[in-house]
Parts: structure tokens; C-alpha cells; sequence
């Protein structure tokens, strides 16, 4: 909670859950990764895949490529944009430094976070 918490509040571009799969399959699995393969790995169309792919391409996240030696395939690839968005996602995952958990610990007490 607190990682989704400080990435919405980073000002960067919201994600869905679908964005956010596919890019961490692209950075975190190894290559080539095209579109047919990708849609098969997240159990989803190829034009769900493509609309995320629209998406996180206009945010630099990811890029297509032209096979070079079969023109006829495009594949999905990695770009520094994309590297750098998900490195910073990562230090909200892994978490601040001790002072912020602590402040964190201490808001989580508060009424807002009572259960019923």
C-alpha cells in the first residue's frame, strides 16, 4: 500500500495493472518479446496488448522494432525511459529510509486506517 501510495503521489503517469504487467514482462524476461507472444503470456488479445503498447510507447516506456532479418516481424523492446520508470517504481517497493516507515507507522494508527 505505502509503495502505491508514494507512486501516486510521484506525479508520474498512471499505469493500469495491464500496462504495468506487460512492461515488467518486457524488462524482466528475456527477448524477443513480440505481440502475439506477449498477449499468449498475459492471457489476453493481441488488441489489448497493442492499445498497451500505444500507450506505453507514447510514454517512451517501450518501443517497436522492425526485424532486420524478417521485415515481416516487430518486436517490443526496451528503452532508457522505461529502464529509469521502473527503477524508480522499484525504490518505492523496496522502500524508504527508516524515518519515513516510521512516520508511516505512526499515520497507520490514526483513525483512517481502523478496521471494523
Amino acid at each position: 500500500m505505502r509503495a502505491l501510495i508514494e507512486y501516486v503521489r510521484s506525479g508520474e503517469p498512471d499505469l493500469t495493472n495491464r500496462q504495468m504487467a506487460l512492461l515488467m514482462l518486457v524488462y524482466l524476461t528475456p527477448g524477443p518479446h513480440t505481440v502475439r507472444g506477449l498477449a499468449r503470456c498475459l492471457g489476453v488479445s493481441k488488441p489489448v496488448v497493442t492499445r498497451a503498447l500505444n500507450t506505453l510507447g507514447g510514454l517512451g516506456y517501450l518501443r517497436r522494432e522492425r526485424d532486420q532479418d524478417d521485415r515481416r516481424n516487430v518486436f517490443v523492446v526496451r528503452t532508457n525511459d522505461g529502464a529509469n520508470f521502473l527503477e524508480g517504481f522499484k525504490r518505492y517497493v523496496a522502500g524508504g529510509d527508516e524515518a519515513q516507515r516510521a512516520q508511516f507507522e505512526e499515520r497507520r494508527k490514526e483513525p483512517a486506517f481502523a478496521t471494523r
